[in-house]
Parts: C-alpha cells; structure tokens; sequence
C-alpha cells in the first residue's frame, strides 16, 4: 500500500531555512551554479550549521517518537537540483533528524508540486514561492534570519501566530489600517457577535487543534498562544471565533499596541508567524520568526 499523507501534519521547507546556507547562497550570487555545486562537492562531509527553522523542525518530528504511526511528517522542497542535495542529505543524516521525503525542482517555483505532497505549512526563505503557496491556498511563511542558540531537543513544541491576516482574515486589519484605532474598536464591538473570517493559517491551526485533541490537555506535545496587538476589548470576537470553529489556543495574550517580542520570548515560542515588519523585526532576534505575506 502506498505511504498515505492524508492523515498527517504536513510541514515542507526549503534546504535554506533548514540550514544556514547563507555562504553557499552567496557563491551562487557570486559565481554561478558550477562553483556552487563545487563547493558542496568540496564540503560532503562538513555538517551544515542549523538554520533559522531547524529548532521548529527538530521538535515536531520528536513527537513521532511517542507513536507507532507518525503525526509529523516533514518534507524538503528546493528550487535545488537532486545533485546538489547530496550534502543537505548528508547534514540531515548527521542529526538523526527523521526527514525522508524531498523534491528537488531545479529552479522551478516549489509551490506547484505543494497539494501533491497534501502540505499544511510551507517556510521557505525565498518569498516569491511563499506568497505563491499562500495564492494556492497553503499556509506559507518566509522565514527570517535567526541565529539558533544551542539546545536540545524538547518534548514539546511552542507555536505562537498574531491574529488578524494570520489566523483571521485581514477586514479588521483593513479598517485599523485605513481608519484608525477608534474606528477599528468601534467595528469590533458592533461585530462581536459574528465570527472573524479564515485566514491563510486557519487550516493549519486546525490541524494542530485536531492533533492536540488525540491527548490530555495537560499532556499535549504541542503548545499554541495567540498574541495579538488588538486591546482586551475586542476579545469577545475573536474567542467567540476561536469557540465556534472548535479550535483550541492554549494561551492569549492581548497586547493593546505594546511590542510583542517579550511575550513571545517568554512563551518559549519555537516559531512565531506575525504579518508585520515592526513586530517581526524584534522578535526575530530572540525567537525563529516567519512572515506572513499581506498586502497592505
């Protein structure tokens, strides 16, 4: 029987967020194909260093451990050709980590070939074939540079995603964006009582919700929070939402303004998906941040 992906997490990733192939990118830029795939001849037996999202990655394919059938199943897709993957495999080998499945385009945009493997989250650092995934219907985020601290494996992953044109659809976003604070409060206090629309990671979270329901809460190997710019007083909306699509959010944090980076950092987050620059560029620091594309 055919190994199905139906029932699974489905994460793809490009070989550049898996690893830091900043200078191997730059001999690209640089000199070309020839002297890139020379270079990664050369280099066989160096282990990559980990990548911005390596940490999110390590973490999710730990709790297929816990199971006889794999939950997570996490696939490599680059615009690389299959030659030059001799050594992104040779680094997967070095950390044990359980990868078995990769596509290799050789420059063709991955994002055609992301309902054929049934992917619920594409990263990838290049935000051309991110914004393309998302026009496909795939929750997809760019990932941004992170210098991954050294750490070991946990037992638990920590997700944390912004709200509005993240989980939620942008029209509230729309109307803070064009009216103003004031305006926006005014529209989510009218609206309370009708559900927030889908946004590009509602699917996503809803995979998540689903796995998280197969243990105790207390005993569940992931963690999710909600934070959110919006002030308390819109609450009543987007739990309602949350409520009535039967997803669950572990933590929520509303910020009303005040810089997220901190709360984040605390939640122990190992990915933070937000749609804007001003939150993304502090919490990237501390936290493996990815953005979601939105058109302002």
């Amino acid at each position: 029987m055919a190994y199905d992906l139906q029932d699974k997490l489905v994460i793809a990733i490009s070989s550049r967020a898996l690893f830091d192939l900043e200078e191997e990118n730059a001999i690209f830029d640089r000199e070309g194909l020839e002297s890139y795939y020379r270079h990664q001849l050369e280099h066989l037996d160096a282990p990559l260093a980990k990548g911005s999202a390596f940490r999110f990655v390590q973490n999710l394919l730990a709790i297929n451990k816990k199971f006889d059938n794999k939950l997570i199943e996490v696939i490599i897709l680059s615009r690389n050709n299959a030659a030059t993957g001799l050594r992104i495999g040779r680094s997967i080998e070095h950390y044990a980590l359980d990868i078995e499945r990769t596509g290799w385009t050789a420059g063709t945009p991955v994002a055609r070939y992301l309902n054929a493997f049934k992917v619920d989250l594409f990263l990838s650092v290049y935000t051309p074939d991110v914004e393309e995934a998302v026009s496909s219907g795939v929750a997809a985020a760019t990932i941004l540079p992170h210098t991954p601290v050294s750490s070991q494996e946990s037992d638990i992953v920590k997700i944390a995603f912004d709200g509005d044109a993240v989980i939620f659809g942008d029209e509230s976003e729309r109307i803070y964006q064009e009216k103003g604070l004031e305006a926006f409060i005014k529209y989510e206090r009218r609206n309370a009582k009708n559900p927030l629309s889908k946004g590009p990671f509602f699917k996503f979270l809803k995979t998540i919700s689903e796995i998280q329901d197969k243990f105790p809460m207390e005993a569940s190997p992931i963690r999710t929070a909600l934070v959110t710019a919006r002030n308390f007083s819109t609450h009543e909306r987007v739990l309602g939402t949350l409520e009535g699509w039967g997803v669950r959010v572990d933590e929520a944090f509303f910020q009303g303004g005040v810089q997220k980076f901190e709360v984040v950092k605390a939640f122990g987050a190992d990915i933070f998906f937000d749609d804007q620059d001003t939150h993304l560029e502090h919490t990237a620091k501390e936290t493996p941040s990815a953005k979601v594309p939105y058109k302002h």
